[in-house]
């Protein structure tokens, strides 16, 4: 199946199952020559945008999603945490800056924030947004009102992963449905939110099942601006700790074929990383992945370390992707006036932040 150039530039919303598979099953070469010629009809060939993801919040999560060592269904040794305090927080964002990030995104182990968790979620984002950097949160569901009030504040993406296939879903998640998810990114979108949802690879699923996400993901209107795309890792106590491995060049078609099928979205190489050769993660560029997280951990597992992530760059000839933080004068005039407004919320956070519970 050959992409014509001149649908290069659609956001198309009705891919189906036959056309995805096609993707899937061209030649290797002739997949990431595709994949390329869009990438390039949009993107700078050679930038990476690049995020660093702080857990704010660790452990103790209600739900059983069988990949995840922050869930308190499983035995996985990880110490549960209380919400972090926001100087510790801005302290985190200020380093990711220095070390080259232009987005910082904060995730919490919950099913879904309380009001009080999210009088102090909100502080954070003001202020890490007052840095100067692009902010993502992922704190499970959403409903209107919330996905709202963190807008107000100034999130700039809520990341919220579809994970899998609808029929595949059952068997990963039994404590939230995959309507709840897709309620969650509508409620985040008509907040003025941008997306993030992606998914997991390497969970037991087939590759109808790669296929399926792959769909759902292109039918979301308009695409998620980010697409993270991650390999399982494996971590001993999780019931998905001896499933067998993908091929890593399956991982690549994927990579592959969602950029052809999202071709103006970030397509983020993501979790798994840590365990992926130089090569694996140059191919995943060339398939058009052009986003990245940065730094030694993302939430609970290991990531590679700055230092080998600029040696590769520098071998790859990449270079991070630039975002414009200058404010104009409406932009200012907003943000000055919600100062007031947050003086207003100063003592009820500084309350809060005392007794903020798990």
């Amino acid at each position: 199946m050959t992409v014509p150039h001149e649908r290069f530039h659609e956001q198309r919303h009705d891919w189906t199952l036959e056309e995805i598979n096609a993707l899937f099953a061209l030649p290797f070469n002739d997949l990431l020559f595709q994949a390329q010629q869009v990438h390039r009809a949009h993107f700078d060939a050679n930038a990476v945008q690049v995020s660093t993801l702080l857990s704010i919040k660790t452990g103790a999560c209600p739900e059983d999603c069988k990949y995840c060592p922050q869930s308190g269904h499983y035995n996985t040794q990880l110490e549960k945490e209380k919400l972090l305090e926001i100087e510790k927080v801005v302290e985190q964002a200020k380093a990711a800056k220095e070390a080259g990030a232009s987005r910082f995104c904060m995730g919490a182990a919950w099913r879904s924030p309380r009001d009080k968790d999210l009088l102090l979620v909100e502080e954070m984002v003001r202020q890490v947004k007052a840095l100067g950097l692009e902010t993502c949160m992922t704190l499970g569901m959403v409903d209107g009102e919330q996905a709202s009030r963190l807008a107000t504040a100034g999130l700039d993406y809520y990341n919220h992963n579809l994970d899998t296939s609808p029929d595949y879903y059952g068997e990963i998640i039994t404590t939230r449905t995959y309507s709840d998810r897709l309620e969650t990114l509508s409620n985040v979108r008509d907040a003025g939110m941008k997306v993030c949802s992606g998914g997991i690879l390497g969970m037991g699923e087939d590759a109808q099942d790669r296929s399926a996400l792959l769909q759902q993901l292109a039918k979301l209107s308009p695409h998620p601006e980010s697409v993270p795309i991650n390999m399982l890792v494996k971590v001993p106590g999780t019931p998905l700790e001896n499933v067998e491995d993908l091929d890593p060049i399956e991982f690549i078609r994927a990579i592959a074929v969602a950029r052809i099928m999202m071709p103006q979205s970030h397509v983020r190489l993501s979790a798994g990383r840590e365990q992926m050769n130089e090569s694996t993660q140059a191919l995943a560029f060339l398939a058009g992945a052009n986003s990245i997280f940065y730094g030694d951990k993302l939430l609970t597992t290991s990531n590679p370390q700055v230092d080998r992530d600029r040696a590769l760059f520098a071998k790859l000839g990449l270079h991070p992707e630039k975002i414009e933080t200058c404010e104009s004068e409406d932009t200012q005039a907003a943000r000055l006036a919600q100062q007031t407004q947050q003086q207003v919320h100063a003592e009820r956070v500084a309350e809060l932040a005392v007794d903020a519970s798990v």
